[in-house]
């Protein structure tokens, strides 16, 4: 089970004891680090930041990466402030995109800013009082005032177009193989930024910046106000793109991202992608999705490679990162979830899923729907199974699949003589059919 989460009280002036950017070196988390930013954190403790789009009202596991980087931020002693960009949110970054997105409204921004909050809460502690609470910030509050004028004179004339223009994100949508050019709003995109990291240098005594590699140029475009404007010294850490070993996109499936709210991607769902990952994958995700110690993770890889088949390694990282995103009775509930399509469940599991489960379970499984009206005087077997669904060719097929006791209604086996009533109906809507192990129909009453 997940390591408990605990928060180091620290005075502003101790030395720190505990080497941030080496833990994170260890674990894979670490691709640039501005020289003297390690020496920097053991001095004292220190605030940084990571920006967080709010373009959904939902975190999703691209985000866990900067996430996690916080929370071991603030286990060290330190202070993790989470930025969600609500005035960034409505210029659109640049960095890896191809074309310019949709701009949010100042109303969605704020319920976003507020759902994401509570999603923290459970990886940050913003409210036990000690010196490293955590703090969450929106720099639409400190930009909505500035005038453009204001900007381009206070701000703009501290960094020179050529400098912009070096920057890789710029380049990439300047160059001939980009499909659209890049908007002036675009372009000052990195100068919001990197107001940001002044601006948190100078109120929040904030001087470490980090996020994903591909925002290195935009962090350091903040370095450099702090140094120009300020003659003071702020430090840059990226950690590298999370990539799969197949090449496919981290954080995606078939259905769109994966998400951190329950609503959106059901635990179930989200158990399932941490425990599908390769070999590979899972050995690299286990040291930067949960806290087990390099002692507990060595040992896993070792009995992993002894036994792969096992899945010990991929086990253990579902468990760890649905407790710690979910709870663990959601842990409990998916994995019993999972236990139905192998056999290893009852009538009972089947009818403690809820709706949104019991459809990702059943993903792809055939569907035939039927009148309510037809369960009240009991729905036989002959027609769930053939004449009324097509789930089995002839009526004939169903009574010899009956006759050799390879019928199951909601994994109870059945006879010829069984009707199905509402009394077998799940969430009120729904029956499972099944002959032998692993041919599933589902039922949808209406």
């Amino acid at each position: 089970m997940p390591t408990s989460f605990y928060i180091c009280s620290y005075s502003k002036k101790r030395i720190m004891t505990k080497n941030f950017v080496q833990e994170l070196q260890w674990r894979g988390m670490v691709h640039d680090v501005m020289p003297g930013a390690e020496e920097h954190l053991m001095e004292q403790m220190r605030g940084a930041y990571v920006g967080i789009d709010p373009t959904a009202d939902s975190l999703h596991i691209g985000h866990l990466v900067s996430v996690m980087m916080l929370r071991h931020f603030q286990l060290a002693g330190h202070k993790p402030y989470a930025l969600v960009g609500g005035a960034t949110g409505m210029i659109g970054d640049p960095s890896g995109k191809s074309a310019e997105r949709n701009l949010l409204d100042e109303e969605t921004l704020r319920h976003n800013q507020e759902a994401i909050k509570a999603q923290l809460g459970r990886f940050l502690d913003f409210e036990s009082g000690e010196d490293n609470a955590a703090v969450l910030v929106n720099n639409y509050d400190w930009m909505k005032n500035f005038s453009f004028l204001e900007f381009i004179r206070d701000v703009g004339k501290h960094i020179t177009v050529n400098y912009m223009m070096a920057k890789d994100s710029v380049k990439k949508r300047l160059s001939s193989d980009a499909k659209e050019g890049m908007s002036f709003t675009e372009f000052t995109y990195q100068l919001v930024q990197g107001y940001d990291f002044l601006y948190l240098y100078q109120n929040h005594d904030c001087s470490l910046q980090m996020g994903g590699s591909d925002q290195w140029g935009n962090i350091t475009t903040g370095t450099e106000l702090i140094r120009r404007i300020g003659g003071g010294k702020g430090f840059a850490l990226t950690c590298p793109l999370i990539t799969k070993a197949d090449g496919t996109k981290f954080g995606k499936t078939e259905g769109g991202n994966v998400w951190l709210d329950a609503e959106r991607t059901s635990p179930y769902k989200f158990y399932q992608y941490w425990l599908n990952t390769s070999d590979e994958d899972a050995e690299k995700y286990i040291k930067i999705f949960t806290f087990l110690s390099q002692t507990e993770i060595d040992a896993l890889v070792s009995e992993h490679k002894e036994a792969p088949h096992q899945r010990a390694l991929q086990r253990r990282l579902a468990e760890e990162v649905t407790i710690m995103v979910h709870s663990q009775e959601d842990l409990d509930n998916a994995i019993k979830a999972s236990d139905i399509l192998f056999g290893k469940s009852t009538s009972d599991d089947l009818k403690q899923l809820n709706e949104k489960t019991f459809l990702d379970v059943f993903e792809g499984v055939p569907q035939a729907i039927v009148g309510k009206d037809e369960l009240e005087p009991g729905l036989d077997m002959i027609g769930a199974l053939a004449a009324k669904t097509g789930f089995l060719g002839s009526n004939g097929e169903a009574r010899r699949e009956l006759k050799q006791n390879s019928i199951s209604v909601n994994k109870e086996k059945v006879k010829e003589d069984y009707l199905i009533t509402a009394s077998d109906l799940i969430n009120d809507k729904f029956v499972l059919l099944q002959r032998g192990k692993k041919n599933y129909f589902v039922l949808v009453v209406e």
